[in-house]
């Protein structure tokens, strides 16, 4: 197995991420077959618990893993599945060292961060390093290691010590170390300056660690001088320092690399000259510069409540992007903060009341995301009802999905009350519920994570359509809160259809209105599953939609529940409001909350 670390030096947010995934992509395209590793010296043990604001989106992968956002673009670029212990956090390391402590599997010896915690951290990543994410059989050809955080941080200080003693037990050839730092250009002398790059680099050899190539960040390419001077103080070969500089989006990067010939560097390094062939990545660079040369725009408004953080919907934001490109359309995002919308930000902040509805009367489509919380859920519940009656593409993610049906409740079937019982537990008209199997005392890894299925009950609609008429699909998914299945009968009977449901089709999955463009709501996060040149079915949709393209969702589908197809029962159980169990009335009033009809549809 081979290594490639990358660290950063001088400020966060250089874009390590990026750059980890774009050396893995141009060594896939290199022949080599690739896995990812991202170690987030946080003492979180996942970043299920974080908020978006504090550290962007929570990626969520098939196992059910709540990772970092790096992992999401590692997949990306690389178009692989990784598991959750792809992800070291510093949590994760102790709990596991802590763990063995208690079973007593170190006879009594004292346990320290050396040896005990640096050789935890080692067998970890060669661990991980060898399974499989590309659905082949046998171990991946290179790992790189992304070392989250800048060097000197005293979180990481025990991963750099563990890196130190890795990098000389797998021995030269097998390890290469690439440095992503900062060359800051100050306006007042106009330079390139390299001493924060010179003083990263010292504190990282001082550390037990030599970088083999620089990537360097910069606003344009770097000077020969300037090469040169680095090359002279940090004891790095000019062939081997390289410049990441602006560009129009992050696709160049690769091409950056492979254009600087980076990967020769690189293979050079691990003694993979002689296997490795130049890359090929055609499709890659024609997607780059479609992306560029795109003009014909796509309006879509994000209301959410994170919105002051694009990278709180950093896959959203992908998967619309992959979409908007695959159907040759310019995206344009309208951020609508959700609770600028309500009325309370209209008597306390009127400018931003107006600006709000100004963005969302804008838009071509109307997205809103998933989230957690009561705050801004009033907007997306007036946005939903906007889409509705304007027969604007609305497409509901999660919560999206949630408030509208809450809209829908109280719009069309006039219960006034109806809401989440996450929002109000005392509701009368409860459309959304807590989970059974959830806990409300837990916060970690207790939501129904990572990939489900999700089968149709129809065949004329319009998901069924975008998804090439499968008979199910599998989407990730993060949520406490679910329909509740004793409403779904009036719903449909008022127009909703709840096209999708799980194998026990208790659980709605998707929703379309009838008779509306694109009013489309899913439990589960398709954004996760998306990929440059193999879009999200129902992102696709959205985009279409909004460009009027899309026919309009058929007025003949018919209700799920009026439909001869699979019996769904599970024991004739049902869920009351509050999520307990409960068996149907003898009259068969709950029949519809646990039965359910398709058409075959189902493996």
């Amino acid at each position: 197995m081979k290594y490639v670390l990358v660290s950063g030096g001088v400020v966060s947010g250089l874009g390590k991420g990026v750059t980890a995934s774009s050396i893995g992509l141009v060594l896939k395209a290199c022949g080599l077959r690739v896995t990812s590793i991202k170690i987030d010296p946080y003492l979180n043990t996942d970043a299920g618990t974080m908020s978006p604001f504090e550290h962007g989106e929570v990626f969520v992968l098939d196992d059910g893993g709540e990772v970092d956002l790096d992992l999401g673009n590692y997949e990306r670029f690389l178009d692989v599945k990784l598991t959750r212990d792809n992800n070291i956090t510093t949590g994760k390391i102790y709990q596991s060292v802590i763990d063995k402590e208690r079973k007593g599997d170190y006879l009594g010896k004292t346990v320290q961060v050396i040896p005990h915690i640096t050789d935890a951290i080692q067998e970890w990543i060669e661990r991980v390093a060898m399974i499989p994410v590309d659905g082949k059989e046998g171990p991946a050809d290179v790992c790189v290691i992304e070392l989250g955080g800048t060097v000197g941080d005293i979180e990481s200080m025990p991963f750099v010590e563990a890196l130190r003693q890795f990098s000389y037990r797998v021995g030269p050839g097998n390890f290469c170390l690439v440095h992503v730092s900062l060359v800051p250009v100050l306006n007042v002398v106009g330079e390139q300056k390299t001493k924060p790059t010179q003083h990263s680099v010292r504190e990282l050899r001082g550390l037990g660690l030599t970088p083999n190539i620089l990537a360097c960040r910069s606003a344009t390419a770097l000077e020969d001088n300037v090469k040169e001077k680095l090359s002279q103080f940090c004891h790095v070969p000019s062939a081997n320092i390289f410049t990441l500089y602006d560009v129009s989006n992050i696709w160049h990067i690769p091409l950056l690399l492979r254009d600087q010939r980076a990967h020769e560097a690189i293979l050079k390094g691990l003694n993979l000259l002689g296997v490795a062939r130049q890359p090929v990545l055609d499709e890659w660079t024609a997607r780059a510069k479609l992306c560029d040369n795109l003009t014909t725009p796509v309006r879509i408004a994000m209301v959410g409540k994170y919105t002051g953080l694009a990278d709180s919907y950093l896959s959203v934001l992908k998967a619309l992007l992959h979409a908007s490109i695959s159907y040759s359309r310019k995206l344009e995002i309208e951020w609508v903060p959700a609770a600028d919308l309500e009325d309370t930000a209209a008597r306390e902040m009127p400018k931003r009341h107006v600006e709000a509805w100004e963005g969302l009367k804008r838009a071509d489509g109307i997205l809103v995301p998933g989230g957690f919380g009561d705050r801004g859920v009033q907007g997306k519940i007036i946005a939903a009802k906007y889409a509705r009656e304007q027969n604007i593409p609305y497409l509901g993610i999660c919560l999206g999905m949630q408030t509208a049906v809450i809209e829908f409740s109280r719009s069309v079937l006039g219960l006034q009350d109806a809401n989440s019982t996450e929002f109000d537990p005392d509701t009368t008209s409860p459309c959304v519920i807590f989970m059974p199997e959830g806990s409300k005392t837990h916060m970690g890894g207790t939501m129904r994570l990572g990939s489900r299925r999700t089968y149709f009950q129809v065949k004329d609609c319009i998901t069924a359509e975008l998804y090439g008429y499968a008979k199910y699909v599998d989407e990730r998914h993060r949520h406490r809160y679910e329909v509740n299945p004793n409403m779904v009968e009036i719903l449909e009977s008022a127009g909703l259809s709840f096209v999708g449901k799980d194998d026990s089709c208790r659980r709605m999955e998707i929703l379309e209105l009838r008779g509306h463009p694109y009013f489309v709501g899913v439990q589960f996060h398709p954004e996760f599953k998306s990929r440059p040149g193999r879009p999200s079915a129902v992102f696709l949709g959205l985009i279409r939609a909004a460009s009027h393209q899309l026919k309009s969702n058929p007025k003949n589908v018919q209700s799920v529940n009026k439909m001869h197809t699979k019996n769904c029962s599970s024991n004739g159980v049902a869920y009351l409001a509050n999520g307990s169990p409960t068996k149907p009335s003898t009259n068969g009033s709950l029949k519809s909350s646990f039965y359910s009809n398709g058409n075959g549809i189902h493996h």
